[in-house]
């Protein structure tokens, strides 16, 4: 996979943006989503797929969290025992590579600008009977000072309504608005907290089935959520990484001590695209793999 370089300079030379990036813009601020079909080859998709065998293994270093390994089980047993793996990007350098894919990093330039950074990469294999997620915002989860959010959910295998697919409230991002959240005890989802209390019924629920390589981009408003895969036998594994414009600050975190909040930046981040305006900062290294916790495994945080 070939990728462009970041200077010693805080700068990236952005990809080419796509010809229809007019087209992808008024999709996206329409809707708060939109897809990219094939933006993957096969063949990266399955450098991708033995990628995620190896960190399931340990091979690419230590994941908090991890089940231990089971003496004489087979290549997909491993791999099923998980549900998400945080931060992948952080142990392999084929998924930090994807991070800056060209044909994911380019249209996004299209909606957030020239100067983009990623700060979290979520490896998803969610196998047969694994849960979903509740409804939620991303941006609830990760404050962006221009509401910038926006992910790229990266298709591994063909995501259908069957193997547990996103479903989103088309036009929910549009008011700004984080709505609150509880904790729930509904089987059918990890142990996420769920949103409540949006002006949006089921009904307006859709869901999104792409195939294998397509690439699902969203704002950091909209309402999402996955629901069990519920197929007889199978995975529905996903790359799902999370950018934002690089000219905003991230308080993503608690600000060093006499720092107003308005000032907190999170600089444990990765520069795609452009300039980064904060390089003079620095980088931070805070963030860890780990596991994401089901149902099964209990919720306590």
């Amino acid at each position: 996979m070939t990728v462009r370089t970041i200077e010693e300079n805080g700068r990236s030379e952005p990809p080419p943006a796509p010809t229809a990036a007019g087209d992808l813009r008024a999709r996206f601020d329409q809707d708060g989503y939109a897809v990219l079909p094939g933006a993957l080859t096969p063949d990266e998709v399955a450098e991708l797929r033995a990628e995620t065998l190896r960190i399931c293994r340990g091979e690419r270093g230590v994941v908090e969290g991890a089940p231990p390994p089971v003496a004489g089980e087979s290549d997909e047993d491993t791999v099923r025992r998980f549900l998400c793996v945080h931060y992948p990007h952080k142990l392999s350098a084929l998924m930090l590579d994807t991070m800056r894919h060209p044909a994911i990093v380019g249209p996004l330039t299209a909606l957030i600008g020239p100067d983009i950074k990623s700060m979290q990469s979520m490896l998803f294999v969610k196998s047969e009977g694994r849960p979903g997620q509740a409804w939620h915002q991303d941006e609830m989860f990760i404050p962006t000072r221009d509401r910038s959010l926006t992910a790229a959910w990266l298709a591994l295998d063909d995501a259908t309504v069957d193997n547990g697919c996103l479903w989103v409230l088309p036009g929910s991002h549009r008011p700004g608005v984080i709505y609150p959240n509880r904790e729930h005890d509904d089987a059918r989802y990890d142990c996420t907290v769920e949103s409540y209390g949006f002006p949006y019924d089921e009904a307006d629920a859709v869901p999104v089935e792409i195939a294998a390589g397509s690439v699902l981009l969203f704002n950091g408003h909209l309402l999402h959520k996955s629901l069990p895969n519920t197929g007889r036998r199978g995975l529905r594994r996903a790359l799902v990484n999370h950018y934002m414009s690089a000219s905003s600050l991230l308080p993503w975190a608690l600000p060093e001590a006499e720092q107003p909040m308005a000032q907190a930046d999170f600089r444990d981040v990765v520069l795609v695209a452009g300039r980064d305006p904060y390089a003079y900062k620095g980088l931070t290294d805070i963030r860890t793999p780990r596991v994401r916790r089901d149902r099964s495994g209990g919720c306590d945080r």
